[in-house]
């Protein structure tokens, strides 16, 4: 029986609904999904695996014009998503303007790796405004193939699926049949407390923020996980802990409560707040938190 398996990158804009896509397609939730735009910071892998089929998708951070070295570590994550794919899926939505990233369309229209053009959250139009939009993009990319979806509604999902076996390469197994993810315990407990933070704080906390899972002690019964929040300045380290410690004990219970979904696991979580000044922009920094 013949193989096939292939690298399946998505790239889009912020906000189009890329990681709630991803997820979808994989059938676990593996990126961090909320309203706010960059939630995505790096690149990670979601691999769904058949008897004669193997797919790694690549959830990439939005592209963004970076204004400090973080972001642009994030934007190497989007480049090489354009190297190493054998498909490209490019997430657009049915609010965003078509021209907002002309550099990269072009790249589009020039490379030989097949693409599929994902218009997300078509829930949110009539058709004859989607009809239209189609169209835009066809005369935009005539070698792409396009595919409407909702992937909040799983809407035509399966049919994305299905073109996407169509375009996937003869190959091997790249990694075991039952591997989910490249990804560690430690980096998904780090997101889904990263999460918390984007749903319980406004304005700039969120992108602020870094975590750093400090121990992860997995005990017969409970495993006790250790972390620290990272913040630019004083006054986030405050806003952060809130008054008498409450707003960081909300975090932490909810992000404790998800955790102990993700591992199947009681989880004892211990939070602590940390100033690091310019994190954003140091280098060596930015390493230890594999940027």
């Amino acid at each position: 029986m013949d193989h096939r398996s292939g690298f399946v990158n998505i790239l889009g804009n912020p906000n189009v609904g890329k990681s709630t896509l991803m997820n979808a397609l994989v059938g676990e939730r593996l990126s961090i999904i909320t309203s706010k735009a960059q939630t995505t910071r790096h690149r990670i892998m979601g691999i769904v695996n058949g008897d004669n089929f193997q797919i790694i998708y690549s959830d990439t951070p939005g592209i963004i014009k970076p204004n400090y070295k973080l972001q642009e570590s994030m934007m190497k994550f989007v480049k090489t998503a354009f190297i190493d794919a054998d498909i490209i899926m490019y997430v657009t939505d049915v609010v965003e303007k078509y021209d907002k990233n002309d550099d990269y369309i072009e790249r589009l229209k020039n490379t030989d790796i097949p693409v599929l053009l994902v218009i997300n959250k078509v829930d949110l139009i009539q058709q004859p405004g989607l009809e239209k939009l189609v169209g835009t993009w066809q005369s935009i990319l005539p070698g792409a193939v396009i595919i409407p979806t909702s992937a909040k509604l799983k809407f035509n999902t399966e049919v994305l699926f299905d073109k996407i076996l169509e375009f996937l390469p003869p190959g091997p197994e790249y990694y075991p049949k039952d591997t989910l993810t490249d990804k560690s315990e430690r980096f998904f407990v780090a997101e889904i407390i990263r999460e918390k933070i984007f749903m319980h704080y406004r304005k700039e906390i969120p992108y602020s923020v870094e975590i750093e899972v400090e121990s992860f002690k997995e005990e017969e019964n409970i495993t006790r996980i250790r972390a620290i929040i990272y913040v630019l300045r004083d006054t986030q380290k405050g806003i952060i802990i809130g008054h008498q410690g409450k707003m960081l004990k909300k975090t932490g219970t909810a992000a404790r409560l998800d955790i102990e979904k993700f591992l199947d696991k009681k989880v004892y979580l211990e939070l602590f707040v940390k100033v690091n000044k310019d994190w954003r922009d140091k280098s060596k920094q930015l390493k230890n938190f594999g940027y």
